[in-house]
């Protein structure tokens, strides 16, 4: 990781709170180690006649400090002073944004609406999902995958623990190379898609889990992977009920 430039100081304290000329500011006395506004302009992008307000404005977030001499001189608080006023300061906004949100959550005849259906985009967060899904998993859990890059080792070791838990784990793939995956791990029921699923291309994966929880992903011609998930949903109980018929209808008729 390369040394952060001065640029990437200045973007990172603008995300801090201050603005561009009070971290050009900031940075410049923590340079000089004391100055005037001559001094900080001769040093900081920041024009002389800016650097008064700007230094005024410091010193009310308590960054530095000012000699009532004539030129004014300013003082820069040392480096641990100055990132335990920005973290307070950070904490501080956090905690009152997030107060806000989670009153605005919590009044009744609010805005919010109760989805049943949630869509999620790009191949990590899926990833992500399926693990979160899967972590909540009680009894069992179906995992279905088309491509062995959907098969994640996160996602193997944590279906392998389920199994180990005493959870009911099935995989499920057409692809050899997946089904091998899973059939070296210990405790899961490894299966070959139906014949009618093998040439479909555009599949990605399915997780069911506790007959309650599904997720269906689909890979687009660029490789970009989309899903849609449900939990203790209509939607989800009705999908998964007509999956189940549909598998256990084939199995009968094969």
């Amino acid at each position: 990781m390369s040394a952060p430039t001065e640029n990437d100081a200045i973007e990172s304290f603008e995300r801090l709170g201050l603005t561009s000329y009070e971290a050009r500011v900031f940075i410049a006395l923590q340079q000089l180690g004391s100055g005037t506004a001559r001094d900080v302009a001769s040093v900081a992008d920041v024009p002389r006649s800016q650097v008064y307000s700007v230094a005024e404005s410091l010193a009310d977030r308590g960054l530095l400090e000012m000699q009532q001499s004539s030129p004014i001189r300013y003082r820069p608080v040392n480096l641990e002073e100055a990132r335990s006023i920005l973290r307070s300061r950070f904490e501080s906004e956090q905690e009152r944004a997030f107060d806000y949100v989670e009153r605005v959550r919590e009044e009744p005849g609010g805005e919010e609406e109760q989805e049943d259906i949630w869509t999620v985009r790009g191949r990590a967060r899926i990833d992500d999902r399926v693990v979160d899904l899967c972590s909540r998993a009680e009894a069992r859990i179906i995992f279905g995958a088309r491509l062995p890059p959907l098969v994640t080792d996160e996602i193997e070791q944590l279906l392998e623990n389920c199994a180990a838990d005493r959870l009911e784990v099935t995989a499920v793939s057409a692809a050899p190379e997946v089904r091998s995956r899973f059939e070296r791990l210990e405790g899961i029921a490894v299966f070959e898609s139906p014949e009618h699923r093998q040439a479909d291309d555009r599949s990605g994966r399915i997780l069911i889990v506790d007959d309650q929880t599904i997720l269906l992903s689909v890979v687009d011609e660029d490789g970009s992977e989309t899903a849609i998930w449900s939990a203790n949903s209509l939607f989800a109980s009705v999908l998964i009920q007509l999956i189940e018929a549909n598998s256990e209808a084939r199995g009968r008729a094969e």
